[in-house]
């Protein structure tokens, strides 16, 4: 399949949350939120399969050309539906963009709090593993990246203890991805009890 295809197919989904469509974990009938969708690049295949996806975006410019009925311009640490209301929660490559500590855990204490019991929780974030030496703390978690940018950075011993302060287990064990010494993505997927 030529890659235009591809692309048209499926999007430029992040290839960890692929990986969780090929192993079965996101089912027809699953009703999933982005929950930082920007302009939905993880959601083409499944809009196109006809799952029941919605989204949000604190920016309203990145949701314009999306279905408006299902996607919403407001902050994750405020989302307007109710509890447990999805099987699927996303969070690819946005909890790193917290303001601060406080801030990180109301974003994920929001996204927790729209997922069903027994549904899956995927994200994504940057992490401070495998690049330890290379990061310059500037307050309330966030660090300076030797790419230069500034993101709020997590380590494994955080998110061993919030995946059991949220009352959930990890499906997977976490996979983190160093970039060149760059910056460090880390890949944390969870079951919520129940």
């Amino acid at each position: 399949m030529p890659m235009s295809q591809l692309r048209e197919q499926f999007g430029d989904i992040d290839i960890y949350l692929f990986d969780q469509l090929l192993r079965g974990r996101i089912q027809p009938g699953d009703r999933i939120l982005d929950a930082g969708c920007g302009g939905g690049r993880n959601l083409v295949w499944l809009l196109r399969q006809g799952y029941e996806v919605f989204g949000v975006d604190s920016e309203k410019r990145s949701i314009e050309n999306l279905p408006p009925d299902h996607f919403r311009a407001e902050p994750i640490e405020a989302m307007s539906f109710p509890d447990a209301f999805f099987d699927v929660v996303i969070a690819s490559a946005v909890l790193h963009f917290a303001k601060s500590d406080d801030h990180f855990l109301a974003m994920l204490r929001g996204a927790w709090r729209v997922l069903k019991p027994g549904g899956m929780f995927f994200s994504r974030l940057a992490s401070s593993i495998g690049i330890e030496t290379k990061i310059q703390p500037v307050g309330e978690g966030r660090y300076l990246l030797p790419d230069g940018s500034e993101r709020y950075l997590v380590d494994e011993t955080t998110l061993m203890n919030l995946t059991e302060q949220l009352g959930g287990k990890l499906l997977d064990p976490l996979k983190t991805t160093v970039v060149q010494n760059q910056r460090s993505m880390t890949t944390w997927v969870v079951r919520k009890n129940g």
